[in-house]
Parts: structure tokens; C-alpha cells; sequence
């Protein structure tokens, strides 16, 4: 990624502002550790696992926190440029009171502790969380006042940030009416085994962070419905059937590996349970913490590329849902169960949401592309997000390698036919580029 250069005078300020009077040599490192990033936005994705959030809301929760962070950060490193003005509707934060001594990392983790922990569910694991992080800093010889400020300055900036948030129309779309089912074949209606009703059919409705409307890259549409045997649509639905039924361990391998449906329910009888799983949303903010430390990412560079490939996966969900719910096309599934095989099951569990695009592979693309912006091509990496899941890792030599895995893994799944992958990678990629080309966070750049 492109190293933005400080001069001398600065890297200090970074760590220490307005010239604290303790010598902040012994700390000065373990302050500035990315790790600590790192494992407080795993944190975060631990308790968006804890608490099942929908893959659209996910990126939400993920995206406000790392705005929260980055936006403190560059307050205080003059190589990177405020996403204010950048954003929609995003004003700049407050500045820190002049002659404050505060830690600027531990500003910023604080601003993504407590923006994040406004957006979940499960405030006492964030909140337990954060008081681990504080011994942390205490433990490396902070003194108690810039700890105090520090966090203090990093809830002023959280605050300014959650009430961006608040006008983004999420808090009203949770009174809209729900998605109502009728009989037109080609119409999504709700799959088994739990008939789910639509999840967030209204979220094109929600204020987008770049792009410029929820309509702004709409995809070709789907394949006209049609069950004639001659016709495309057909063969659309028996390739998906077919690889069903003759399915590889390498593409079963795939098809599991990317699955991340949040909540799998199953039924033993008249039991059921469910497994919670990390979003698909989430793999890519670790595959973020897994490319940011390959490169070896200080702790600014780490706050950048989890800020912008979570801004690339939020938009990318709302354009995504925006035709999902515009063409609202039926799963190959209930296609199938009704036209050729009653007793077909696909390999992965059918998510309740209309079948086109692929979310995968319309987020996939948005974030590899992303991440190639940051890190470049080629990049080997192993990925290792599925581990706690019970799942080996798998190996790309790029991010785009791993998005079009990523998006072929739902035509393996059975959940997805191939327009919605193919033409998916293509509005992912269209979206990822354009908000990499409208966000701009290095500094000198903007003032050439």
C-alpha cells in the first residue's frame, strides 16, 4: 500500500499530543501496535456473530465504527485527509481541546469501541472488552490522565459520528411494512426449513456512504422467468440442479468454505437449533486483518483499510439489495422443488432474500477491489477466517481470485443460478471502483 510519509516533528504528536510531560519513549510502541486494532475489530465481529446480525446490518455495524477511527486518526497524522465531505453528509469531527494529552491510537479504538457498541446488541461484552484495553495501556506506563483523555476525546468523536449515523434512515426503515408474498411464479416466496420472511427489503432506502443513489449500478436484469425446456432460463435452473447433484469435494469444499449465512437453523424432529456464523461481510474485514498484516500495515495504514473496505462492503450491500428487491426473482430452489425434483435440497441452507444478485459476489468484488487498491496485485494469502468454524483455510494468489471463488461458491451452494454470479462480479467491481476513485486519503494528493 502507498506509505504516506510525516514529517519528523509529527510522529510524536501522533502518539502524544500537545507535549505531555512524561517521556512517552517507554511506551511509544506498544502504544502505536496495530495488533490492538486488530483484535478490537475482531471483538466486533465476534459480537455481530454473538448477536445474529443480518449481512446488510452487519456492514452497517461495521462501517460506522471504522469511519469513527480513521476519522480520529487523521485528525492528528497530516499525510491523511478527513472523510468529511467525502462521505454523504458526514461533517468534520471535533477537534481535540487545544493542549489536550491524549493518545490518538487509543482515541480511535475508543471511537470504534463506543460507536460499535451503540450499534450491537451485546453492550456488556464491548464494554468488558474495553476495560481490557485500558489495563493494556495502563500496563505499558500511559499515565492515568492521557488514558482518561484519550477516551474522553474518543467518546466526543463517537458521539459526533453516531449522530451522522442516526439520520441514515436505518432507525426508520424498522417500522416499514414487511415484504408481502403473492402467487406470480418467477416472484421470490420463502424457502425451507424455517419460511423466513425478506430480510431488509427496504434497505436501498438507506443513506449510502459513496455512491451517489442506491440505483447507481444496476446490473443487466435476470433471465426472463421461463420453464419452457428450450428456454435460457431453464438451463439456467438445470445447471444449478445438475452440479447439486454432482457436486466435487473441491466444490463442495468452496460452496462451505464461503457460506457465512449468519444464522443455519436445523431440525432433529420436532428440535431445532441453529449455528451462528461469522457474515459474508464479515470474511472480508478478516481478510482485511490478514492482508493488513502480510503488509506489515502500521497502525494508521490498519485503520485505513479496515475504514475502506468496510465503506466498499456497506454500499455495496445496499446497491446489491436494491435490485434484489427490483427483480425479486424465485431461489433455484423453490424452482425446483415445484418444476423438476420435489425431494432436491441444495448444499447450502437458501437465505431468505430474493435470489438476484448474489450479495457474495456483488460484496466480494466491491471489497477485493478495495483491497487491491490498498495492497496491490498480485497477493498471496492464506485465509484463515473459517478456522473457528470448523473449516480449513484456503489459499489466493489476489483478492479478485478470492471474490470469484467467493461468487461461484453460491452456484456450488445450489442457492444461486449463474447470471446472479457472473453479472454480480460486474456490479461489485463497477461499485468498489468507484468509490476507491471518489475517496481520497492522502493528504498531499488533495493539495496538489
Amino acid at each position: 500500500m502507498t506509505t504516506k510519509l510525516l514529517p519528523a516533528a509529527f510522529v510524536g504528536a501522533l502518539l502524544l499530543m500537545a507535549g505531555c510531560q512524561h517521556d512517552p519513549a517507554s511506551y511509544q510502541e506498544s502504544a502505536q501496535d496495530p495488533e490492538l486494532f486488530h483484535e478490537t475489530a475482531k471483538q466486533l465481529t465476534d459480537v455481530i456473530v454473538y448477536d445474529i446480525f443480518s449481512p446488510p446490518v452487519a456492514s452497517r455495524v461495521y462501517a460506522y465504527p471504522s469511519i469513527a477511527a480513521y476519522e480520529v486518526m487523521a485528525v492528528s497524522n497530516p499525510g491523511y485527509r478527513s472523510l468529511s465531505a467525502q462521505l454523504h453528509d458526514l461533517k468534520a469531527i471535533p477537534a481535540p481541546e487545544e493542549g489536550l494529552q491524549y493518545l490518538a491510537p487509543l482515541a480511535s479504538l475508543q471511537a470504534y469501541l463506543k460507536v460499535g457498541t451503540a450499534l450491537v446488541f451485546s453492550e456488556d461484552k464491548m464494554d468488558a472488552y474495553a476495560e481490557k484495553l485500558y489495563s493494556k495501556y495502563r500496563d505499558m506506563g500511559v499515565p492515568k490522565k492521557v488514558v482518561e483523555n484519550s477516551i474522553g476525546y474518543g467518546n466526543e468523536v463517537a458521539d459526533h459520528i453516531l449522530a451522522w449515523a442516526d439520520q441514515d434512515n436505518y432507525k426508520q426503515s424498522r417500522t416499514f411494512p414487511k415484504y408481502s408474498i403473492n402467487e406470480d411464479p418467477k416472484r421470490w416466496q420463502p424457502t425451507p426449513p424455517d419460511y423466513m420472511d425478506a430480510i431488509e427489503p427496504h434497505w436501498n432506502q438507506i443513506r449510502p456512504f459513496v455512491i451517489d443513489s442506491a440505483t447507481q449500478f444496476v446490473p443487466v436484469p435476470p433471465t426472463p422467468f421461463d420453464m419452457d425446456e428450450s428456454s435460457l432460463f431453464y438451463q439456467e435452473v438445470i445447471e444449478v440442479y445438475e452440479v447439486g447433484k454432482n457436486i466435487t469435494e473441491e466444490q463442495q469444499a468452496i460452496a462451505q468454505f464461503w457460506d457465512c449465512n449468519p444464522y443455519v437453523s436445523h431440525h432433529q424432529g420436532h428440535v431445532m437449533f441453529a449455528t451462528k456464523k461469522i457474515t459474508p461481510g464479515g470474511h472480508w474485514i478478516g481478510i482485511t486483518g490478514i492482508a493488513s498484516r502480510l503488509a506489515e500495515a502500521d497502525f494508521m495504514e490498519t485503520v485505513e483499510a479496515y475504514a475502506l473496505v468496510s465503506i466498499a462492503l456497506a454500499d455495496a450491500f445496499i446497491s446489491c439489495w436494491d435490485e434484489k428487491y427490483r427483480s425479486e426473482l424465485i431461489r433455484p430452489e423453490t424452482v425446483i422443488n415445484q418444476y423438476i425434483d420435489e425431494d432436491w435440497v441444495p448444499i447450502l441452507q437458501t437465505p431468505p432474500f430474493p435470489e438476484y444478485t448474489s450479495g457474495h459476489s456483488v460484496i466480494s468484488a466491491a471489497a477485493a477491489t478495495a483491497l487491491t487498491n490498498l495492497f496491490g496485485e498480485p497477493f498471496e494469502f492464506e485465509d484463515t477466517t473459517e478456522l473457528e468454524y470448523g473449516l480449513p483455510s484456503r489459499t489466493f494468489s489476489s483478492f479478485f481470485e478470492a471474490s470469484e471463488e467467493a461468487a461461484i461458491s453460491r452456484l456450488y451452494g445450489g442457492i444461486h443460478y449463474m447470471p446472479a454470479c457472473r453479472n454480480g462480479v460486474d456490479q461489485g467491481k463497477a461499485l468498489g471502483a468507484f468509490v476507491m476513485s471518489k475517496i481520497q486519503t492522502d493528504n498531499s494528493l488533495s493539495q496538489q
